[in-house]
């Protein structure tokens, strides 16, 4: 028997597991934006005359992110929307989902710039998979120079915000993994940033309430075209283990992924309170902002370019 809307006689298209309601397309719709709408202002205040930036790198959740984002702000005109993507070079892959990227920019026209790892490290992301020898899993250097570019980028064009499409999955993937592996402090530092600091451009993360499925939906929904492809290193990294932990969790117990986000929250502050942002020192090879002598992208630029 097909199934109808919780809320009208329509359709359903979509069932969500963790509220126990049908909903179809229109209302699946406000459902998504009334939450995302609502969590950005959580995350504080946007001036008139602001540059916000929107990493997207072609895939659905970023891509969505920058649609939303896009409609959010479309009134305000004194508010530009700015889209960025790294280049990682990784053949096959990223050459593929930056043409949709650029098409997605076109459609809404949002201006857009690419960075790479080619031009900010020398390096592509399939030369220094080539050069490690090391233990070091692919997605470490990935994510320290992916930042990097985001950081750099936005800087320098007058960025005061950086939007990111992390989703619900990706939140409490984060929030788990730093506990079991003892970094509390960095658990401490998840976004979004409302204390700026010096040099580093703070993130907002207005899907992080989302669960990934349902991003893909309002995606199809919106006819918002994505990549499909997921990266080719992913296979190897860590965070495959947690997702697959809060998978079967949210299967036997839906609403997991949510109760894992919001008992962070309710502990954000007295994270805060006992490890505070500590005040950053510049890099003495790039004067990026870190808390060490010299940052982790150009330990790691090191070894990968000198070793």
């Amino acid at each position: 028997m097909k199934k109808t809307c919780s809320k009208c006689n329509k359709p359903a298209v979509t069932f969500i597991r963790y509220n126990g309601t049908h909903l179809c397309k229109d209302h699946f719709i406000h459902y998504f934006e009334k939450r995302v709408k609502k969590d950005i202002k959580k995350q504080g205040k946007t001036e008139n005359n602001s540059k916000i930036g929107v990493a997207i790198s072609g895939g659905k959740d970023s891509l969505v992110a920058l649609h939303i984002v896009n409609d959010i702000f479309l009134r305000r005109r004194e508010i530009d929307i700015i889209a960025i993507t790294v280049d990682e070079g990784i053949k096959g892959y990223r050459d593929e989902s930056i043409k949709i990227a650029v098409k997605n920019c076109i459609k809404l026209g949002v201006e857009h710039h690419i960075t790479s790892f080619r031009d900010m490290i020398g390096k592509t992301m399939d030369e220094i998979v080539l050069r490690n020898d090391e233990n070091l899993g692919e997605c470490s250097y990935c994510g320290v120079f992916r930042r990097l570019c985001l950081n750099n980028k936005s800087k320098e064009l007058g960025i005061i915000k950086l939007i990111t499409g992390h989703n619900l999955d990706d939140m409490s993937q984060s929030i788990l993994m730093n506990f079991a592996n003892g970094d509390i402090k960095k658990l401490a530092r998840l976004g979004p940033h409302m204390k700026v600091q010096p040099g580093l451009v703070p993130r907002l993360l207005p899907l992080r309430l989302i669960p990934e499925k349902e991003n893909a939906l309002y995606a199809i929904l919106k006819n918002i075209e994505y990549h499909h492809d997921e990266c080719p290193y992913s296979i190897n990294a860590y965070r495959g283990i947690f997702r697959d932990i809060i998978d079967d969790l949210e299967y036997k117990n839906p609403g997991t992924r949510h109760s894992i986000l919001n008992s962070y929250n309710e502990i954000k502050d007295i994270l805060l309170n006992k490890y505070p942002p500590i005040e950053l020192n510049k890099c003495k090879k790039c004067s990026e902002p870190t808390s060490q002598e010299i940052c982790k992208a150009c330990i790691f630029k090191e070894k990968i370019l000198y070793s």
